[in-house]
């Protein structure tokens, strides 16, 4: 087309100029038409040999970018001329090198990254906005009990087919931490992070899942708490003349006038009263009784439980718990104390009961700092606490107390801020 607009150009110019010279000097006009043909001819047969390389060029340059726009880079244009063109064409010449090596460095780096993801041993699940995997890798094919890939499925359809603990913290769809049982296999304690990334002008879900391999073993724990019941017992063999001597001491001494005699009695009773309690708290853990299954008063065990915190309860009519009383509501005290010592407001505390198909669902939630991934990820395990007063007993007293009654324990960060944590106690 171009060529053609060339030729039409050039006849146009050479034709133009001759008639007009011939209508102001009167020549015959069978002399000016074939004077006209021959300059159309000549000047047309011109321009088509002298318009030859910019329109091959242009041709060229059109064919390389058509490659381009198709992802195609190992084309290379072979005009070389020493004009405007010929520099336009060594410059596309170079760039479609330097993308050719970018895009075989990005090819090598994805491959690099899927064959790390390919072996790690966190599972890998990439969901794009219409619910479809695009991406898993082997940890998530085992974690999901599938012997084939998961691409192409939908997040829904394969949730269908797996546990109702993992079913359950993948709806919520936020950061947390929950407990897995396997046939034959001990509880496994995984974390579960999300996010959304933009990837190739689509909105996608990712989710990583991590076994905390780092948590105490079962077996580990059985030996701190033998350790735990010997101190304890030793403890308490101490305690208790000393408790009896200061008693008496105090008697002895109550005629004497002797400030700093009083404020010796007194420090010896509350460092005495305080290593009670800490031994009583270690115990707690270590000697677990087994559950007495009563059906639990809620109203009666609530009210007990507001006398000690300030807690907004929502408490579903139908709810029908088998539970050991004095367990389920140490259980619930420590929640408690945990979400008024996270930072929330105390009128931010909640605490919901509410009967399921699978049992008693309790859900304990405030708006205080919640829990970085580092903390959610020990917060289960025993003698682990972020406080410098703490003991690392109280979630994993909960969690003791939960899996005496063969039910589970998680623990979500919460979108508008704070922490939820949710039991459920099976039917």
């Amino acid at each position: 087309m171009l060529r053609y607009k060339i030729i039409a150009l050039c006849i146009m110019a050479a034709v133009l100029p001759l008639l007009a010279t011939s209508y102001f000097l009167a020549i015959p006009c069978a002399n000016i038409v074939l004077a006209s043909l021959l300059c159309a001819f000549i000047s047309g047969f011109l321009a088509y040999k002298l318009s030859a390389p910019l329109v091959n060029g242009m041709a060229a340059l059109e064919t390389g970018l058509l490659n381009f726009k198709d992802g195609e880079l190992a084309s290379l244009l072979a005009y070389n001329g020493k004009d405007e063109l010929g520099n336009l064409c060594h410059l596309y010449n170079q760039t479609a090198k330097q993308l050719r090596q970018e895009k075989q460095w990005i090819y090598q780096r994805e491959l690099m990254l899927d064959k790390v993801l390919q072996s790690s041993p966190q599972a890998v699940l990439l969901v794009n906005d219409q619910d479809f995997i695009v991406y898993s890798n082997h940890s998530a094919r085992s974690l999901f009990e599938k012997q084939s890939a998961l691409e192409g499925l939908t997040l829904k359809s394969l949730l269908t087919h797996s546990s109702e603990q993992l079913t359950r913290a993948v709806n919520k769809g936020i950061d947390g931490l929950f407990t897995l049982d396997r046939a034959e296999q001990e509880s496994q304690t995984w974390h579960m992070a999300t996010g959304r990334l933009l990837l190739n002008n689509q909105f996608h879900q990712l989710l990583v899942f991590k076994q905390l391999t780092r948590e105490l073993s079962r077996q580990e724990v059985e030996v701190w708490k033998k350790v735990i019941r010997i101190i304890s017992h030793e403890l308490n063999n101490s305690l208790g003349p000393m408790s009896s001597m200061l008693h008496s001491a105090q008697l002895l001494t109550k005629e004497v006038d002797e400030p700093r005699l009083k404020r010796v009695f007194t420090t010896i009773e509350d460092r005495i009263k305080h290593l009670n309690e800490f031994v009583q708290g270690y115990g707690k853990f270590a000697k677990l009784p087994t559950p007495q299954l009563i059906t639990i008063n809620w109203t009666n065990l609530i009210e007990q439980l507001k006398n000690q915190w300030q807690v907004n309860v929502t408490l579903n009519d139908d709810v029908s718990t088998q539970a050991d009383h004095t367990q389920l509501e140490q259980l619930l005290i420590n929640l408690l104390k945990n979400a008024h010592e996270s930072g929330s407001n105390p009128e931010d505390v909640s605490l919901t009961v509410q009967q399921e198909t699978s049992g008693t669902h309790i859900t304990v939630s405030d708006k205080g700092k919640g829990m970085s991934e580092a903390v959610m990820a020990n917060a289960l395990i025993p003698f682990y606490s972020t406080k410098a007063t703490g003991s690392g007993l109280g979630l994993a007293l909960c969690r003791e107390i939960v899996e005496a009654h063969h039910g589970q324990i998680s623990l979500h960060n919460r979108e508008q801020g704070g922490l939820s944590v949710h039991v459920l106690l099976p039917a």
